[in-house]
Parts: C-alpha cells; structure tokens; sequence
C-alpha cells in the first residue's frame, strides 16, 4: 500500500540550470519520490536541507562558493539524519575518499541511467551504502600524501594569497606556511605551488 508516509523527500544541488531542472523532472515522475526543494550552491543546499529536513539530498560535488563536499561535511560535522548522495562528472579517488569520510552515503556518475540514480536514492533512504561499481576500488587507489594543514595551505596559495596572507588567515607563522608548502611541493614531486595545487586538485585532494 502506497502512503503519503512512504514517500523519499528530497532537496536537489546543482549549479547546472538545465541538469538541475532535468533532474528534477525526472525524480518527480517516481511516485514515491518528492523533490521538496532545489539549490544552486552549497551554501543554499545546506539552508535548504535546514528549512525541510528531507530525507535525502542529491548533490553535485563542485559548486559555487561550498562544495558538495564541504557541505557532506557540514551536515556530517552536525549529525544531521538527511543523508547525501553525490552525482558528479569527477571520477576522482580523492572526491570518493573525502565523501566517503564525511558520511556520504552514495556516490554516482552523472553519465549513468536515471534508473540507477532512482536506485541509489532508495537504497540510501533504506539505510544502505551505494557507491557506483566502477569507482568502488579507486576509493582507496593513491592515497593523499599530505596532512590536513598543508592542504589548507596549499588551498589557499592555489587562491593566489601570499604567504603573509595565508598565515594571518590560518593563525601561522609566515615560516611556518613556507615549510607546509615546500613539504607539500616535495611530496607531490612538483616544482612549485601552483604545480602543486593543480595536482592535488586533479586527484580530488583540495
């Protein structure tokens, strides 16, 4: 028997206009799916999970301003009963990792079948863990060589602030920043920052 109280509430992240709407459309034809609200960051994703406390949020991984990893950690960090799925272009190990870390209860491609979005939804509102197949084993293939201060630091040289500006924002000493980036520089087997940066966000580590 088919209840309103059988019915998956969902809030929808996506900074995509048309894949937004898509996505929306095509959850909404499941009848016991409900997309309750839809975002455009991750900082709306967050409010709107705070305003209609759905059962699960669908979000994509780069956004404006949070990522839809800063915001699995957020709710993650909060204790919040939503649970997330990720839907994302990036078959990145190092994305798979952090969402995984952060509570992320599933993880799907964006080229794969709406069926199996559907599915992964239903299985994580059951209380599953779904990743997709072919990203299952690159969750722990290259493992992030650096600690969490020297991706901070290296996160925001990627930005293009000095090294004066970076330990004012972090509450470092300026020594201290240039060690975290040359210890970071030399684990990646780069020649500089900005090769850096560009590695460790290519592997999904920023």
């Amino acid at each position: 028997m088919t209840g309103r109280a059988s019915v998956i509430r969902l809030v929808l992240a996506e900074d995509q206009g048309m894949v937004l709407g898509a996505f929306a459309r095509l959850l909404s034809f499941e009848p016991d799916l409900e997309v309750v609200a839809t975002a455009t960051d991750g900082t709306q994703a967050l409010a709107a999970v705070e305003e209609h406390d759905p059962d699960v949020l669908v979000t994509d991984v780069e956004m404006p301003g949070l990522s839809g990893l800063d915001v699995a950690a957020e709710l993650h960090r909060m204790r919040a009963r939503t649970r997330l799925v990720i839907v994302t272009t990036f078959a990145r190990s190092g994305y798979l990792r952090r969402a995984l870390e952060s509570g992320v209860s599933g993880y799907v491609l964006k080229d794969a079948p709406v069926d199996q979005l559907v599915d992964t939804v239903r299985r994580v509102h059951a209380g599953q863990r779904v990743v997709d197949p072919a990203l299952a084993v690159a969750a722990w293939d290259g493992a992030d060589p650096m600690t969490d201060r020297e991706r901070d630091v290296l996160r925001l040289a990627a930005e293009g602030l000095p090294n004066s500006d970076i330990a004012a924002h972090l509450h470092l000493a300026e020594g201290t920043v240039r060690n975290y980036l040359s210890t970071a520089i030399t684990k990646l087997g780069v020649r500089n920052r900005i090769e850096a940066a560009r590695v460790a966000r290519d592997r999904g580590w920023l």
